[in-house]
């Protein structure tokens, strides 16, 4: 069977045909980092680290980008609020990002690009939109001329008037039309960061960030665009003019896939009504393991209704198939096989819904045989677990950093330090002996290309859980 996405460009789900079979190309829409994870963020990490396994699974080799927005007015309103500079802000928010995501067992990406790091690039793609004569400098800004990209409104199939009612538009006697948007803005006193431009002391607009970097990293054309429902328009609409319109594509990907709204408890989340939670919040209570198959729960483009309940429903589900591997002793994850027919549900648009219903079917057989000597079974689902859901399903469970006081927690980070400082000196004897110290405590270090994120992890039992009325099977 092969990959079928529902494409929102067309509006119909479609076999997937990368551009070459070789290296899939993909791009998602990442944090705007001024505070820490919530579950918007968490449920569209999650949803395009399966989808990224699933690809690397598929073919040969997959290129995954996501950005990080590290220049935004958020970000400089937070950082003053706390009197920090804006990159301690950012630099402090990213790590966390990182930490929160990993214990929901989100892979590191390929690259992960920063705003601030880009400046160049930006600044040289506006310029040639200028020079295209679809941009335009007034008032020490920059704006992207709607009317010069005939296309406008494709992605999202709205037309003028719809496009006007839905935009955030910034009012503005210097417009040539109220739909043009900004590429680039002064820096004032309101705002003292920036970076020397061709049009004056500023910053760029939101939606050319991503642009320039995705064009920079996979090219003018590539496979797959990803982000939430809510980037549909204006951010990717505007992404797909500003990028066309210098390119001379008619799109800037082929697929644009997008992960539906997420509500707590029936009602958008906000902290106002005190129904806001972060990744941070929720690993206080549940594993990491927990919290993502609650995620996975709802299919990917629908709506999601998430509530404490349904993570209780999810950690009711773990507890059994944790109950699974201990009755069967296997603990040794070897090979890669995995239930084919688990793969086919993921093949047929992310189908997340099915496969785990697919895994609980599997795990309540296993259950009734599980006095058979032929382990086979267990490291199928185990592989299947991991490999295609990112559910660790092993005789290790992670837990949260709450568990540990303060000083503990600064001397393990001393020492994560102190392992970087001797890895840097090509020290890695040393480096060596401070991983096993700290696994003789229960602390893994993982080494990923985000730098060392370090878990906390302790034997389970076969039976070890919370309550276990309305299992799921």
């Amino acid at each position: 069977m092969k990959l079928k996405l529902r494409n929102t460009l067309s509006g119909k789900k479609e076999e997937f045909i990368p551009i070459d079979q070789k290296s899939v190309r993909m791009y998602v829409c990442g944090p705007t980092v001024y505070s820490r994870a919530h579950l918007g963020n968490a449920r569209s990490a999650v949803v395009f680290d399966v989808l990224y396994r699933i690809l690397k699974r598929t073919y040969p080799n997959v290129v995954y980008v996501r950005n990080i927005t590290d220049i935004d007015d958020k970000i400089y309103k937070a950082a003053m609020e706390r009197g920090i500079g804006i990159s301690e802000l950012t630099d402090e928010t990213i790590k966390m990002y990182h930490e929160d995501i990993a214990a929901l067992g989100v892979l590191p990406v390929d690259i992960e690009p920063r705003a601030t790091e880009h400046i160049s690039d930006i600044i040289s793609f506006i310029d040639k939109l200028i020079e295209n004569g679809n941009a335009y400098y007034a008032n020490n800004h920059v704006y992207f001329a709607v009317s010069s990209f005939e296309k406008y409104g494709q992605l999202s199939r709205k037309n003028a008037e719809e496009l006007m009612v839905g935009a955030r538009i910034e009012p503005s006697s210097f417009k040539k039309n109220p739909m043009d948007f900004v590429l680039w803005k002064p820096s004032d006193d309101g705002f003292k960061i920036g970076w020397d431009s061709p049009w004056g002391f500023g910053r760029p607009g939101w939606h050319i960030e991503c642009s320039a970097m995705a064009v920079k990293y996979l090219g003018k054309r590539f496979d797959i665009h990803g982000g939430g429902l809510d980037l549909i328009f204006p951010h990717h609409e505007n992404e797909m003019a500003q990028t066309c319109a210098l390119t001379g594509l008619d799109t800037m990907a082929n697929y644009w896939i997008h992960n539906g709204y997420l509500n707590v408890d029936g009602i958008k989340m906000s902290k106002s009504i005190g129904n806001f939670y972060t990744v941070h919040d929720l690993l206080k209570k549940f594993d990491g393991n927990v919290v993502r198959l609650s995620l996975l729960m709802t299919h990917y483009s629908a709506p999601m209704n998430f509530s404490l309940d349904s993570l209780q429903m999810s950690q009711n589900i773990i507890n059994r198939w944790h109950k699974i591997v201990g009755l069967r002793n296997s603990h040794k994850h070897t090979g890669d096989g995995v239930f084919e027919e688990v793969l086919e549900a993921l093949l047929d648009d992310m189908n997340t819904p099915l496969a785990i219903s697919l895994l609980s079917a599997r795990a309540s057989s296993i259950s009734k045989s599980y006095n058979t000597s032929d382990g086979e079974q267990v490291i199928i689902f185990v592989n299947t677990c991991r490999n295609l859901l990112g559910l660790t399903m092993s005789n290790e469970k992670m837990y949260g950093r709450n568990q540990l006081s303060s000083d503990r927690i600064s001397y393990i980070e001393s020492k994560v330090a102190e392992r970087n400082e001797a890895k840097k000196c090509k020290n890695f004897e040393k480096a060596d002996e401070i991983r096993e110290e700290l696994l003789r405590s229960d602390i893994i270090i993982e080494d990923t290309k985000v730098g060392s994120i370090w878990r906390i992890f302790r034997p389970i039992t076969p039976f070890e859980g919370g309550p276990e009325s309305n299992e799921v099977e």
